[in-house]
């Protein structure tokens, strides 16, 4: 008997990006050079820190605050990044409340590979929003998630919202 399969062609696009050496590109660092912040999916550009869509993300509005300089460890960041993380991640949940109404949230740091780091040389924190029963059969049965938007969408939706001052507490 053959078994029944659930297709997510996006998750192949992780496992190769997991396999590169580390001599290879920091995408933290890769992105920001860009200089399409669209194409890269930066929502928001602080003055030490940028806000970006997780490419991969757990739920729709996966954002991920990351420093533009390149570090592996948050103790080795100076004072002002950290608390650009921290005010950005906040300003993030704003914005997520906005756009997506959540329930509640996920947000903290993977530092090394042994914790869960995916990308352990450049540190960055992860602002998961999260609704009540989110977790549904997919994750349980097949360890795959069904995303109701695409990130185009998530992107013009969240970019939109940090670009308002009138939302969020720095409003």
């Amino acid at each position: 008997m053959t078994p029944n399969r659930i297709w997510a062609p996006w998750r192949l696009e992780y496992v190769k990006d997991a396999s590169k050496d580390e001599e290879d590109a920091c995408v933290f660092c890769a992105k920001p050079a860009l200089g399409d912040d669209e194409t890269a999916l930066i929502v928001h550009r602080g003055e030490t820190c940028f806000v970006i869509l997780n490419l991969y993300p757990y739920t729709n509005g996966h954002l991920m605050v990351t420093p533009f300089e390149h570090c592996g460890r948050l103790q080795d960041l100076p004072a002002e990044t950290t608390a650009e993380m921290l005010e950005l991640s906040k300003i993030a949940m704003s914005r997520l409340e906005t756009v997506y109404r959540p329930h509640g949230f996920n947000v903290g740091f993977n530092q090394g590979r042994a914790a869960g780091a995916g990308v352990e040389h450049h540190i960055h924190m992860h602002v998961v929003p999260r609704w009540g029963g989110d977790t549904n059969f997919m994750p349980v049965i097949a360890d795959h998630r069904v995303m109701p938007q695409s990130l185009e969408d998530s992107y013009r939706a969240l970019v939109g919202a940090f670009a308002d001052p009138t939302t969020g507490p720095d409003s």
